[in-house]
């Protein structure tokens, strides 16, 4: 099983796309896999369909989610909380978030085993799934730290533009940290796959002179690697997330992947050259 988080501490790179999109492509390429939102946002657990109904009284999420899994040792397993996903097909595994992981972040702070409770628990399903991807809060939180001292791997979404990449700086000093913490629980540091080049322009001009500039910067002024692929702005991508079915007089939320929405779009093509590479990266792509 590889675990491997998605994570920058600015918002609106492309996490989420990144995550569900690679998610399902993954599971065409018959890898079981596991996405797990850490966000309090819980933008993955909407986009992977497990939020139907915009009622807390149909809420049927508050009572076992992510939070769950960290504040206990002896309840709430890995398979106990996951649910199945069909907003791609073969379908997937999600524990989700939820709103209210903001105001417990203080208390999980205080219990000291919170922080690698994942990594734990996941040890006992090691068998169960061959890829777990990680959704992460874009900030400097306790989730986003579960999430680099459980993960195996982190890929790095970003615009490129000058505030994601100023923000390159505290992702580096974030694993740095995390490392250490690492350490302790005997595992080796992190590997960073790469920065992923996401929510880019389509301009033909920007694609062909400002892109490449701003790719190569990455490397020179951050030392950091940055994968081959790159995950353009499409219509696709938009569309297949705010899709909705009526059910009697109730519009229900009905989210699909960009690869089940559009399969011969450009868009569906990119996360499958995108999950073609990181399967590469991590050794599984036999």
């Amino acid at each position: 099983m590889k675990i491997i988080a998605v994570y920058h501490n600015k918002g609106g790179v492309g996490k989420t796309t990144t995550v569900v999109n690679l998610a399902a492509a993954f599971s065409k390429k018959g890898k079981k896999v596991l996405v797990i939102d850490l966000d309090s946002q819980a933008n993955t657990t909407f986009a992977t369909g497990l939020v139907k109904f915009d009622d807390e009284e149909f809420d049927t999420i508050k009572d076992s989610n992510i939070r769950h899994i960290l504040e206990s040792d002896d309840f709430y397993p890995i398979q106990e909380v996951a649910r199945k996903s069909q907003f791609t097909e073969p379908e997937i595994d999600v524990i989700p978030s939820h709103i209210t992981l903001m105001k417990h972040e203080k208390l999980l702070s205080e219990n000291r085993s919170s922080i690698a409770m994942l990594a734990i628990k996941l040890g006992n399903v090691g068998e169960k799934y061959d890829i777990v991807l990680l959704d992460t809060p874009p900030s400097l939180n306790l989730y986003a730290q579960v999430a680099i001292i459980t993960a195996d791997y982190l890929i790095i979404p970003s615009d490129l533009k000058p505030f994601a990449n100023q923000g390159l700086d505290n992702v580096k000093e974030f694993i740095k940290e995390n490392n250490v913490f690492r350490k302790l629980l005997h595992k080796p540091p992190i590997k960073v796959l790469g920065v992923l080049a996401s929510k880019i322009s389509t301009n033909a001009k920007f694609a062909q002179y400002t892109l490449p500039k701003r790719l190569q910067n990455i490397s020179q002024r951050y030392g950091l690697n940055v994968l081959d692929t790159v995950i353009y702005e499409r219509e696709d991508l938009a569309k297949c997330t705010d899709r909705s079915r009526t059910v009697g007089d109730i519009e229900i939320a009905d989210p699909t992947s960009v690869l089940d929405y559009s399969p011969e779009s450009t868009a569906a093509r990119e996360f499958e050259l995108l999950a073609m590479e990181i399967l590469e990266q991590i050794g599984m792509d036999l």
